[in-house]
């Protein structure tokens, strides 16, 4: 599986309905192209202050390199981006392979 992470700010002017429309196309990818196993859009809340006025990440799942080929030229895609970048400030983009899920290790217990 890859990892498709954004990490985005809007324009000052960007109307709220529009900066909806935009999450909801995301959110459908994965109804619309063969291969995007999941989608999740957030909205910064860290009290850290370290975002660097990212206000947004969208975080998309692929399942494998075929299903993210697929979805670069996907006409959905463009259609996304067609209602995105009039209003995109800044992004950032990082994908990277799952290579194993990490799990945390099961706590010990002591012999009685």
């Amino acid at each position: 599986m890859i990892r498709h992470i954004l990490l985005i700010t809007f324009k000052a002017d960007a109307a709220e309905a529009d900066i909806e429309r935009v999450k909801s196309a995301f959110l459908q990818m994965p109804t619309a192209i063969e291969g995007v196993v999941s989608v999740e859009w957030g909205c910064n809340d860290s009290p850290e202050g370290k975002n660097e006025g990212f206000t947004h990440c969208v975080m998309m799942t692929f399942k494998d390199e075929a299903a993210r080929q697929r979805y670069l030229p996907h006409p959905k895609h463009d259609e996304l981006k067609a209602i995105f970048r009039p209003i995109l400030g800044n992004l950032i983009v990082l994908d990277y392979p799952i290579l194993t899920p990490h799990k945390a290790p099961q706590p010990v217990t002591a012999p009685r």
